[in-house]
């Protein structure tokens, strides 16, 4: 069973994605924030609790507030401390080279996705 956080503030997006993942991908269960702050909060009260973290997440870079830069910022803090490695994938509608750019500073992001979601980068994730 795998789990996935899809952290962005529209929430067409998620809706849209949900539908994606539940086609292509073989994610069992998908929770949807938009709310970073809140999302990193979850993962550090949950650091030892492999059950509860999740295997991947989708971060968007632009909401307001804190935003996906703020969330990469904490998550650096906290990742080497959790008891689960998660695959964290930068899904964002950006095309700014200083955002992928500036994406590949965080060791622990494995790749930058500019949106929309694709069925080849899903699968390929799965495999």
């Amino acid at each position: 069973m795998s789990k996935l956080i899809m952290i962005d503030d529209d929430m067409m997006y998620h809706k849209i994605a949900q539908l994606m993942l539940k086609e292509y991908s073989r994610v069992n269960e998908v929770v949807s924030s938009t709310d970073a702050k809140a999302t990193l909060d979850f993962l550090e009260e949950n650091k030892s609790d492999g059950e509860k973290l999740p295997d991947y997440i989708f971060l968007d870079l632009h909401m307001p507030q804190y935003d996906g830069w703020d969330f990469l910022n904490g998550y650096k803090k906290l990742y080497r401390s959790l008891t689960k490695a998660i695959k964290v994938y930068i899904v964002s509608s950006s095309i700014d080279p200083n955002d992928i750019t500036r994406s590949k500073q965080y060791k622990f992001v494995d790749s930058f996705i500019v949106k929309p979601l694709r069925r080849e980068f899903l699968h390929e994730l799965m495999a």
